[in-house]
């Protein structure tokens, strides 16, 4: 039985819900992975594999799951293999008894997410075709990250007052299972999501090849200057510049910012275009010395800066592609871009790492640097809108 009306928003709020309660499943459970794998015996090394690895997988894969998407046109099949994989890998966390089966399924948890996202990330292709793409994905994001800001919130609650990580990841099985319902509800009212482009709307093909790579070229410069939250957060801890109760404050900080940001940038990309990138980027690449030298206030910004690259690469970024693959290339060019972004962004955390044993000024200069770089290859891209 068909409950919803059949417009192009109503699919985009029904799927920025699904990625809210999944969020807030397994970003819930990111909060606090690293210290339940070391309560479990591992080491800082395993801890540190388990998440760079978990990552790269999780945007490699991406590259399969396009090509596969794209051949089968099966998008709600993967998907819903996708979310089922990564939401139910979370609350098993609560019966992991060796650090071994806990990173088996905090990597399952990444391969289940990097499985659905093409697929899922096409269907709102379709949807946000009639309403802005910029508009459309900057929604989705929004309503993604409150799940990011309130998953983190909730085991925080459960772990300060049970003393228990069994308890804490076992409640995530809450979100999790809402998560998939409304998933259920997206599936039985919108079958076949390309009906909801409208008339006389049709997919751009890629603009040409040489746009493909010299967009792919920008953003994997960004994603290689961008220091992940692990080791912002490690760097707080050791200097003191942010207390450790404040950590976890200060991501919560920095995923509202996201919300916010995807929400605007996403709104003037379609009117302006990819010129709105330029103005991120030179935004966000702030957040370097900011986070890493200065005080507490410093930091704060830091993290608004750090939020508002992280809101346009999730709305922006996604909205560029949306407006210039093809519908048959549609979710392959998404797995590769993913997967190649996953790379850089593997390959510049772990240098990045590096480079904090040795100097921050050289972390710092680096991160600026690169994503400095990607501003020159925008502006090749100027010219073009979604």
């Amino acid at each position: 039985m068909k409950i919803f009306k059949k417009t192009p928003w109503a699919f985009v709020i029904l799927i920025g819900i699904v990625s809210l309660f999944a969020d807030m499943t397994y970003e819930g459970a990111r909060s606090i992975s690293g210290p339940f794998l070391a309560m479990l015996g591992a080491s800082a090394t395993v801890v540190g594999f388990v998440a760079g690895f978990g990552e790269f997988l999780g945007y490699g894969l991406r590259l399969v799951s396009g090509i596969i998407s794209d051949k089968t046109k099966r998008y709600w099949t993967i998907t819903f293999i996708g979310y089922v994989i990564n939401l139910l890998a979370v609350p098993a966390l609560a019966l992991a008894g060796s650090w071994q089966m806990a990173a088996v399924l905090l990597i399952l948890e990444r391969t289940g997410k990097a499985i659905r996202n093409p697929s899922r990330d096409v269907m709102l292709a379709h949807a946000t075709a009639s309403l802005g793409h910029g508009k459309g994905f900057g929604i989705h994001e929004a309503l993604d990250q409150i799940g990011a800001v309130t998953g983190p919130l909730i085991v925080s609650f459960v772990l300060f007052f049970s003393g228990s990580y069994a308890k804490s990841f076992g409640v995530l099985i809450i979100p999790a299972l809402l998560a998939l319902t409304v998933l259920v509800v997206a599936r039985i009212n919108y079958p076949k999501t390309e009906q909801l482009e409208g008339k006389g709307k049709t997919d751009r093909p890629i603009v040409s090849r040489k746009f493909y790579l010299l967009y792919l070229a920008a953003v994997s410069l960004i994603a290689a200057g961008f220091a992940d939250y692990p080791l912002i957060a490690f760097h707080f801890n050791r200097t003191g510049q942010v207390t450790t109760e404040w950590i976890p404050v200060m991501y919560a900080v920095a995923m509202s910012v996201d919300a916010l940001a995807a929400m605007i940038l996403g709104r003037y990309f379609d009117r302006y275009g990819i010129k709105i990138l330029i103005f991120s980027t030179l935004l966000a690449l702030l957040f370097a010395p900011l986070v890493f030298l200065g005080n507490f206030y410093t930091a704060l910004a830091g993290m608004v800066c750090w939020g508002i690259g992280m809101g346009a690469q999730e709305s922006i970024v996604k909205a560029v592609l949306a407006s210039v693959l093809p519908a048959e290339r549609k979710a392959t060019g998404f797995g590769i871009f993913n997967a190649t972004i996953g790379l850089f962004w593997f390959l510049g955390s772990f240098f990045m790492g590096w480079l904090y044993g040795i100097s921050i000024g050289w972390l710092i200069a680096f991160s600026m640097v690169i994503q400095v770089a990607s501003i020159p290859l925008f502006v090749k891209l100027k010219n073009f809108k979604g």
